[in-house]
């Protein structure tokens, strides 16, 4: 098959021709952020930056392939690796006595290691059963359990690692999203229902602090 023939091949249009579930993750900003409970999956979207409306394209090209995707949707995640949210603040920890942190946008901080493990027993159900899972297919939310600010979210961080920082945590300050302008807009509100997730395949994701402490206690040695 020549390189040109192979660019014409997704995940999705494999995953089809082998009969192979897909698993396919995507965001909390295919919403716009107006409503003012938890999004559910049969919600309207409306993505308010490019970022979204990518993913929202990503869910879309899955699902016109006609294979049998579990799309997941997820929010705020964060990892041991990368530049995330979590590592930065750490790091601005050591540098700074004052942080301004962003107080009127509200999710689900969620670790990337538990949307991994949660994931692999997803794929565990049924006995690792294809068809069973293939009848399962379609979009789901999976973020941490509860919900908090930006400003909440570095607050936990900040009192977890305190006894590693010690006198270098800094004096946090909430302010609106006003007057920390970026770029790209953000939803105020990127809370996901994960109702239809628990209900399918009877597994309630931890509390957004229980994953937050499980990390840091993961980057203890690292990071602290």
């Amino acid at each position: 098959m020549q390189s040109q023939e192979l660019t014409r091949f997704t995940f999705a249009e494999e995953a089809k021709r082998l009969n192979a579930l897909l698993v396919h993750y995507s965001t909390d900003y295919v919403f716009d952020g107006a409503r003012e409970g938890p999004y559910r999956e049969s919600d309207p979207v409306n993505p308010v930056n490019a970022y979204g409306r990518s993913k929202l394209a990503g869910e879309e090209a899955v699902r016109a392939t006609g294979a049998p995707p579990l799309i997941f949707r997820t929010s705020w995640v964060y990892a041991a690796r990368g530049h995330n949210f979590v590592r930065t603040i750490l790091r601005l920890a050591r540098e700074r006595t004052e942080l301004k942190i962003v107080n009127d946008q509200v999710g689900a901080p969620t670790s990337a290691r538990a949307i991994a493990e949660i994931t692999a027993k997803v794929l565990a159900t049924n006995g690792g059963n294809l068809d069973k899972l293939r009848e399962k297919s379609g979009l789901y939310h999976l973020t941490a359990a509860g919900a908090t600010s930006w400003f909440g979210f570095a607050e936990a961080i900040l009192a977890e690692a305190k006894a590693s920082l010690g006198t270098k945590v800094p004096k946090l300050i909430p302010i609106p999203t006003s007057e920390y302008p970026l770029p790209a807009r953000r939803p105020a509100n990127s809370r996901l229902d994960n109702s239809r997730f628990s209900a399918t395949f009877g597994l309630t994701p931890p509390p957004w602090d229980k994953m937050l402490k499980l990390y840091m206690e993961e980057i203890a040695d690292s990071e602290l």
